[in-house]
């Protein structure tokens, strides 16, 4: 039997097209190597407790969010809590909410960091996402051929015209133009909040990327019940083949085929779309075409990664869904200042009523973790580990007694689960911008990629306007 289409790696971009392509009757096939969805975004369970990965929270489902078209198109209805607060950031002695409401939040923000630029910039902030996602079907972007990447870039016409200010500026360099006297400090909160979403502070980006980053949390958020994997099921749940536990060993390409060998047998198929890294998946071909192909986007890879404390705890404290924990430098291997802390739900039952579970990460460089000694690698994941619980338990109010567990994972655990060890996607640096990204289609015939590595890069937002930019490519 052959497939129309093969989709390899079910996190949300393998999972996205896929869902997509099942939705407009392609015949498709998903493979995921672990026994759930998800991913980077996947739900794991650890002596009988379960633990999101690594994402926590969804944007982009509210009404004309681009994540609710999705799942509007598919014709499934995740089970979501919409949240608001979407963040409470813990800075020094310092304390803001990161309200949804706009007013609501520039009051929080003249009692956090008094200054009379506040409503200016923040509206700004507001105006610039709000108009972005109302242009975003109205381009595409290729890499098929010179001349299609040239039609594609002249569709961003509109956005160039209407963001040309913001595109071309530095963000570092337009917020501080903009305030005038500002605090360091205060960049430090703006970076937290920028590193999140962009994978880069303000200095390596256009104030645009910047303002989309610190914009996100004006739309709706919202909190997964049962955990990321409940809404890559729920996403999936049309599709007649996904394969989970499956793990892809090779692929062979003949013809205007592709043949994969797998774990459960061989897959034939006319098309391939990857929701791998680009940087960690040429070890699956034996086609120099497509080698080479990956290794022309290798200086793309900034190796950047993650470092996650997970934490099981039993109190009577209430707590918000997510937290922002800011220092005043850089800590130890990482290559941030803040560490976003994320609570279960009380009410989510998937995660043992009574007890809240904790995912707490930090960007990290997977070089300071990968070639170390057994004995140093051990040590150095326990120092980072006690630093983070101590952290998040001076600044939270919680008590060691109410710690059921801790255990941490590192750029080396993400490799041996999912594959890759960078995590986050391109940052959309100034240096690292369209057209020098990769898209969702190739130049190789009937090959594709999806995910974060690929255009538009990171979050459910980002990674879903991949998919549908790059269901547009393939239906022309």
């Amino acid at each position: 039997m052959i497939r129309d289409y093969a989709v390899v790696g079910g996190g949300i971009g393998g999972c996205s097209i896929a869902a997509l392509l099942n939705a407009h009757d392609h015949d498709v096939v998903l493979i995921e190597k672990e026994p759930t969805l998800g991913g980077c975004a996947s739900t794991f369970i650890h002596r009988g407790n379960r633990y999101n990965a690594g994402a926590t929270t969804i944007s982009g489902y509210h009404e004309g969010g681009i994540v609710k078209r999705l799942f509007d198109t598919v014709g499934v209805t995740p089970n979501l809590i919409a949240t608001d607060t979407a963040i409470t950031i813990l800075q020094g002695e310092k304390s803001c909410i990161r309200y949804r409401d706009l007013n609501r939040f520039i009051e929080e923000m003249q009692r956090f960091y008094p200054h009379p630029k506040h409503d200016e910039f923040w509206r700004l902030i507001h105006a610039l996402q709000g108009a972005f996602y109302t242009l975003e079907a109205s381009y595409s972007y290729s890499n098929r051929s010179r001349l299609k990447k040239i039609a594609s870039l002249l569709s961003f016409f509109p956005l160039l015209k209407t963001f040309r200010r913001y595109l071309f500026s530095n963000a570092l360099e337009f917020i501080q133009d903009f305030y005038g006297d500002i605090h360091e400090s205060y960049l430090d909160f703006l970076d937290a909040q920028i590193l999140i979403v962009a994978q880069a502070t303000s200095e390596k980006i256009n104030f645009f990327t910047a303002a989309l980053a610190l914009g996100y949390t004006f739309n709706e958020t919202h909190y997964p019940l049962g955990g990321m994997v409940a809404v890559c099921e729920s996403l999936t749940s049309k599709i007649p083949d996904v394969r989970k536990g499956c793990e892809l060993l090779l692929v062979k390409r003949e013809g205007d085929l592709y043949h994969l060998t797998t774990t459960q047998g061989i897959i034939h198929a006319r098309n391939l779309i990857m929701g791998t890294s680009h940087y960690e998946s040429s070890r699956w071909f034996d086609d120099k075409e497509i080698r080479d192909y990956y290794a022309s986007f290798e200086k793309r890879n900034n190796h950047q990664s993650a470092y996650v404390l997970y934490m099981k705890i039993k109190t009577d404290t209430l707590f918000h869904h997510h937290y922002q924990l800011i220092s005043d430098s850089t800590l130890p291997y990482t290559l941030s200042k803040s560490l976003f802390v994320s609570f279960s739900d009380p009410s989510d039952s998937d995660f043992a009523s009574g007890y809240y579970h904790i995912t707490a990460s930090i960007h990290t460089d997977s070089r300071i973790w990968l070639g170390l000694s057994p004995s140093r690698y051990k040590t150095q994941k326990q120092e980072l580990h006690d630093l983070l619980r101590g952290w998040i338990c001076d600044r939270l109010s919680i008590q060691s007694d109410e710690i059921v567990e801790s255990f941490a994972a590192t750029p080396k655990t993400f490799r041996r689960y999912i594959n890759r060890t960078q995590l986050g996607g391109n940052a959309m640096t100034l240096s690292n911008f369209l057209p020098l990204l990769p898209s969702n289609d190739t130049p190789i015939s009937g090959f594709y990629q999806v995910g974060d590595t690929s255009y538009a890069a990171q979050g459910w937002p980002g990674i879903v306007m991949g998919a549908f930019n790059c269901i547009r490519l393939i239906r022309g």
